[in-house]
C-alpha cells in the first residue's frame, strides 16, 4: 500500500512561492507512486478555534461549521503532512494557524489522527534565517506535542513577488521535487 501524504499549504496566494514549493513536492510524491491529500489552507473558509470543548460531539472534529472538517477527514487518512507556508508577521497566516490549531479537537476527544511524520516549508521576502525562527519553533512544538516524527524543516529566504522562488532558488523547487520523492 502506497504512503498517503497530506500537503496543507498556508497561502491566499495561489500560485505564490510556497504553492511553486508545494507542487514541487507533489509532483516528486505522485512519480514515486504516493498518494496526494492537499488541502490549501489560506484559501478555505476556517475560524478560529472557539475553546468550546463541543469537539466531536456534532460527529465533526469541530462543533462550528467551516472547512475544517474537510481537513480533518484528511488528518485521519494521511500517513504523512507536508507543510508548506509564506511567512506572515513571524508566524503562520491567519488561516494556517486556524486550521493547526483546530487540530486540538482531535486531542479533546481523543481521536487518532493517522499523520506519523511531517516536514515543514516556510519561504518569505526576509534573509535574516533569524527572522523564521518564531515559525519554525511553533512548528516544532507541534509536532512534540502531536507525536509526530520531526523529518524537518526548509527554509526558502529572499523571495516575495509571485514566481521569484522560480528565478532566486531554482535550487529549492528541484529539491522539494526530490523531498517528494523520498518523503
Amino acid at each position: 500500500m502506497s504512503k498517503t501524504v497530506l500537503v496543507l499549504t498556508g497561502s491566499a496566494r495561489e500560485g505564490g512561492n510556497s504553492d511553486l514549493l508545494a507542487e514541487a513536492f507533489i509532483r516528486g510524491a505522485l512519480d514515486s507512486g504516493k498518494q496526494i491529500l492537499r488541502f490549501d489552507a489560506g484559501r478555505k473558509n476556517i475560524g478560529g478555534c472557539q475553546g468550546c470543548g463541543g469537539c466531536f460531539s456534532a460527529g465533526t472534529p469541530c462543533v462550528s461549521p467551516d472547512d475544517f472538517t474537510e481537513l480533518g477527514n484528511y488528518l485521519q487518512q494521511a500517513d504523512a503532512i507536508a507543510i508548506f507556508t509564506p511567512l506572515y508577521w513571524f508566524s503562520y497566516p491567519s488561516k494556517l494557524k486556524a486550521a493547526t490549531d483546530k487540530m486540538y479537537s482531535f486531542c479533546v476527544a481523543g481521536k487518532p489522527i493517522g499523520v506519523k511524520e511531517s516536514i515543514f516549508v516556510v519561504c518569505g521576502e526576509d534573509t535574516d534565517q533569524a527572522t523564521f525562527e518564531p515559525v519554525v519553533a511553533a512548528y516544532e512544538k507541534m509536532t512534540e506535542y502531536l507525536k509526530w516524527e520531526n523529518k524537518g524543516h526548509i527554509v526558502v529566504p529572499g523571495v516575495n513577488d509571485p514566481g521569484e522562488v522560480n528565478t532566486k532558488h531554482p535550487e529549492a523547487i528541484e529539491g522539494m521535487k526530490k523531498i517528494g520523492t523520498y518523503y
